[in-house]
Parts: C-alpha cells; sequence; structure tokens
C-alpha cells in the first residue's frame, strides 16, 4: 500500500541501563529493516521520523533562510542530508554519511514474458548480490511510479506490502552439480514467476492494489519480505542489514543530538552501483547543501572544511565460522567486537582521523577493533570516497562487522549497532579543533548516553 506516515517517534531515552533502551533501540532497528524495502521507502521512512522530530523539509528548489534550526532535503526522492543549527553554533561540520540501497532486482519496463508456461518479470540485479541467496524467497515490489493526469506528472512511492514473485532454484534431483558447482545465469536462472496467467499485468496489479490510475513510468524493485528477527539473543538475522543497520545507528544518533557543531546526517542512494548518479555520494550534492548553509549563516566554507571531519558508516565482513581462510591476518574481527575502523590503501582512513575517532571511543568506554581485506580480496568504495572527489575535508571509514553480505538474508551481531550508535552519538556530540601539529579536545563535551 502507499506509505502512511509514520505512527511512532525516535524519542530521546535517558537511562541508567541498557534494559528498556536495548529493547526499544533494537525493535526499531527491526522495524527499519522491514520498511526500508529499497532506497526510495528508506528515505520515506527517514522522513517521517524526521518530521515527527519537528524537523523542517527544505526544497532545493528554493531559497533558503536558515537560522537556529533543524532542518532536512531530499533529492530524487532517495538521498536526504539533515542537519542542525544552533543559535550560538560552532564552525564545525560533523557529518556521518551511509547509504539507502542495497543489493535486489530492478524491474526492467516491459516487464512480463509469457515462458514454458510461466509468466515471469524481465529483471536484472541492482549492485553485487549474491544469486543464490535471493532463491527460493517470497519477494515483494517497492519503489517509485509517476502517473500522468493530462499535462500533469505525480510520483507515488509505494511498496505493494505482498508476496508478489519467486525466482525458483533447481531441485538437487535435476541438477546433481547444485552442490558442488552453482553457476547461474542472471538472464536465465534469476528471472522471477508471478503467475500462471498469460494476460496477467503487473501495471495493472500495481493499479488495482494501490487504487490508483494511469502508471507512466516506474522505478521499481523486487526485494526480499523476509521479516527481521533475532536469533537465539545473540545474532538479527535479516535482509538489508547491508546498510540500514548503519542508517539507523547514525539516524538514531543524529536525532538525539543537537550540539553547538552543526551536525550533519547525508544518507545518499547508489552506493551498490558506484554512487555516480544524480543523487549519490559522487555528485554535488552534499557539497551543494554546505555551501548553501554557509552562504545562508555568512561563514567560510573552505575554513569550516578545514576543521569538519565527516565519517563513513557501512558494513563490511566479519571472521566466517567455516572459513578462516577468508580473514585477513591480523585484521577480521568477529561479530559482536566493536565499532570496526576500516584502513584500506583505498579508503579515507588515515591516522589523524583514527586517532581521532578511537579517542572518542576510549574516552567514553566504547569497544572497537581494526578491519583490513586480505590482499586477494576487492574493496569496496565508501560514500565519503566518493563525496571526497568535491569537497575536502578530514575523512573516515567506519563500520560493523557482518556474515552472508549481499544475500537475501544477512547477518548481525546483536550488540553491535547499538555500539555503532553510541560511538556516533559521541562523535556527534565531539568538540575539537586543529591547532599547529595538535589535535586539541574540547573539556566540554557531554557525558551522555541519549
Amino acid at each position: 500500500m502507499l506509505l502512511t506516515k509514520i505512527n511512532y517517534i525516535f524519542n530521546v531515552y535517558h537511562h541508567n541501563n541498557n534494559g528498556d533502551f536495548m529493547n526499544n533501540f533494537n525493535k526499531e532497528l527491526l522495524a527499519m529493516l522491514n520498511k526500508g524495502t529499497c532506497s526510495f521507502t528508506c528515505i520515506k521512512y527517514i522522513k517521517d521520523i524526521l518530521l515527527d522530530n519537528n524537523y523542517q523539509e527544505l526544497k532545493e528548489t528554493e531559497t533558503w533562510k536558515l537560522q537556529a534550526g533543524k532542518y532536512f532535503v531530499i533529492r530524487n526522492d532517495a538521498s536526504l542530508i539533515a542537519f542542525n543549527i544552533k543559535k550560538n553554533f560552532k564552525e564545525h561540520f560533523n557529518i556521518v554519511c551511509t547509504h539507502s540501497d542495497t543489493p535486489s532486482f530492478m524491474i526492467k519496463l516491459n516487464p512480463e514474458f509469457y515462458e514454458n508456461g510461466y509468466l515471469k518479470l524481465n529483471v536484472v540485479p541492482y549492485g553485487g548480490i549474491l544469486n543464490y541467496g535471493f532463491m527460493d524467497r517470497p519477494l515483494g515490489i517497492a519503489g517509485r511510479i509517476i502517473t500522468k493526469n493530462k499535462e500533469t506528472l505525480q510520483r507515488e512511492i509505494i511498496d505493494l506490502e505482498a508476496d508478489v514473485a519467486v525466482i525458483p532454484s533447481i531441485a538437487i534431483h535435476q541438477k546433481a552439480s547444485a552442490n558442488t558447482n552453482l553457476d547461474l545465469n542472471p538472464e536465465v536462472d534469476l528471472m522471477p514467476i508471478i503467475s500462471l496467467k498469460k494476460d496477467y499485468s503487473l501495471r495493472k496489479l500495481i493499479e488495482d492494489k494501490l487504487n490508483i490510475k494511469n502508471i507512466f513510468d516506474f522505478d521499481l524493485y523486487l526485494y526480499n519480505r523476509d521479516q527481521a528477527k533475532i536469533i537465539n539473543n545473540e545474532f538479527i538475522l535479516s535482509p538489508r542489514i547491508d546498510n540500514l543497520s548503519c542508517t539507523y545507528a547514525a539516524l538514531k544518533a543524529f536525532i538525539n543530538n543537537t550540539q553547538d557543531n552543526i551536525n550533519v546526517l547525508a544518507v545518499f542512494n547508489s552506493e551498490e552501483i558506484g554512487s555516480n548518479t544524480y543523487e549519490g555520494a559522487d555528485s554535488n550534492f552534499l557539497i551543494d547543501v554546505l555551501k548553501r548553509i554557509c552562504g545562508t549563516l555568512e561563514i567560510d566554507l573552505s575554513e569550516i572544511l578545514a576543521n569538519s571531519f565527516i565519517i563513513s558508516a557501512d558494513n563490511t565482513h566479519a571472521k566466517h565460522p567455516n572459513h578462516i581462510d577468508l580473514a585477513d591476518h591480523t585484521n577480521t574481527p568477529e561479530l559482536d567486537e566493536g565499532v570496526l575502523i576500516i584502513k584500506e590503501v583505498d579508503g579515507t582512513t588515515n591516522s589523524i582521523t583514527a586517532s581521532i575517532f578511537k579517542n572518542i571511543c576510549e574516552q567514553n568506554k566504547i569497544p572497537y577493533s581494526y578491519y583490513t581485506s586480505r590482499n586477494d580480496f576487492a574493496t569496496g568504495s565508501t560514500q565519503a570516497g566518493a563525496s571526497l572527489k568535491h569537497l575536502s575535508i578530514n575523512s573516515l571509514d567506519i563500520g560493523m562487522a557482518m556474515l552472508a553480505m549481499h544475500s537475501g538474508v544477512e547477518t548481525l551481531g546483536l550488540n553491535d549497532t547499538y555500539t555503532l550508535y553510541q560511538a556516533l552519538n559521541k562523535f556527534y556530540q565531539a568538540n575539537y579543533y586543529f591547532k599547529d601539529h595538535k589535535i586539541i579536545f574540547s573539556s566540554n563535551q557531554k557525558n551522555t548516553d541519549n
């Protein structure tokens, strides 16, 4: 159905122990994993939470007249940047960036084709999916549709919230090599079936189910409808852990902080396909927003960037329980070993930015580990790395350890998202400045856990 307004607010919690807070924290995490079914629904979900927390939406097509307050702006329905400005603001950006998109299947135009007695959908893998992880699972449809009424085009963010398709695997009786050589052709083996009826129409299904007419175009995705769950009170098993878990931690930390720093949250689309889109991290979206903030507040952009910091929060690989051969010799942690400082030869982390973050963690007794990949494995890009093509700023790559990345269902340690939240919470509170060869931390950093 059309996404409706979220009925609950991300509350600011003040607590002396983790009991009630952790229960609520993980319930909200599971809700976001279930609701953020594509980049469009993820950003719609975040938008509703920000509105419930008294953030004001700005439009790129309008003039901004900023003063003390809480704001956000959305580009192309799929990326969002939010920021806080206090009355006595410090000329300092603390920025956290994550991404809203997840590996899935994009539905092609003219999607239906009838073959071998089944009506199928013509799809293309979006991002580097683990192919077999999406087979034999209930698949839903979410995304954006454009309707046309005379000379007016209207866009809607949708989620059918129903099981509508499946990609069937081949039975072991029919393919004995399936357990030893699962070589899947995305043009043949990964086409989902949606009906036995030859005249079944995806367009009509959407129009009838949502009570809308005149679909003119669309950006639609298949997604796994398995629900997020907690296993044995130790693991989270869910679709879309990469990267909605980091996005949730960052959003929670951002909302719970309105410090004197100008805090910024950037949630970008398109990370899984290289970030090179109108709204991706490798666009002018972030630098445009920062320029407009500085122009309205009459502060110098270059000076404030030199005193600012950007963190890219994205997940990486845990030590695999059955394959130690996949781990780096010294820097591949297990699940629930804390926030990971990711330092790759092509990443953005350096000793200065790592030291600032480590100092924040150690001051607040937040566990952290290091991560580097094996030399014979390729490493992924980060949102900060893409953003640095457009602005020069101190940068750091962090994340959480997980298993089965880019599968239809992924696994995360139960406590890691909360640990990441704590670290980002303290980062948003941190006051520091660069002087000569020193990094000096202000003594007025608040010591709260909310």
